[in-house]
């Protein structure tokens, strides 16, 4: 038998698994299940996905998809960008994630700057 540590939905389990070899039939059960081993962490929320919300007088913002820490801004008040430009490089959980311009329009205000740690939904930058 060989003892496994398994998470399902949040809750940990230690299950014992026998090989059975050559089609022999265990002499026991196959599997057995212990109670949760320890006390089991809340499930994690889905990130938010990238949105592009519309404000008053025709502002719209982007906001952070995920936690994580800014590696670069690409744009600047005033810069006019197109739908799908790269404006922000967020890094999180090691990767790089591209915040890309929701549609055409010219950049209101950067809200971030390069170093700096976001929450998932706090605001990077608002377009007009």
């Amino acid at each position: 038998m060989k003892k496994f540590l398994i998470k399902v939905n949040g809750q940990q389990y230690e299950v014992e698994v026998e090989e059975i070899k050559n089609g022999a039939s265990p002499s026991g059960p196959a599997v057995t299940v212990s109670e949760p081993a320890a006390a089991p962490a809340p499930a994690p929320k889905p990130p938010a996905p990238q949105k592009a919300a519309k404000a008053g007088g025709g502002a719209v913002k982007v906001n952070a998809p995920m936690p994580g820490t800014i590696l670069s801004v690409n744009v600047k008040p005033g810069d006019s960008v197109k739908k799908g430009q790269v404006l922000v490089i967020l890094e999180a959980m090691k990767m790089e994630n591209e915040i890309l311009a929701p549609q055409d329009g010219t950049v209101a205000s950067v809200d971030v700057s390069s170093g700096a740690s976001v929450d998932s939904g706090d605001l990077l930058l608002t377009l007009n």
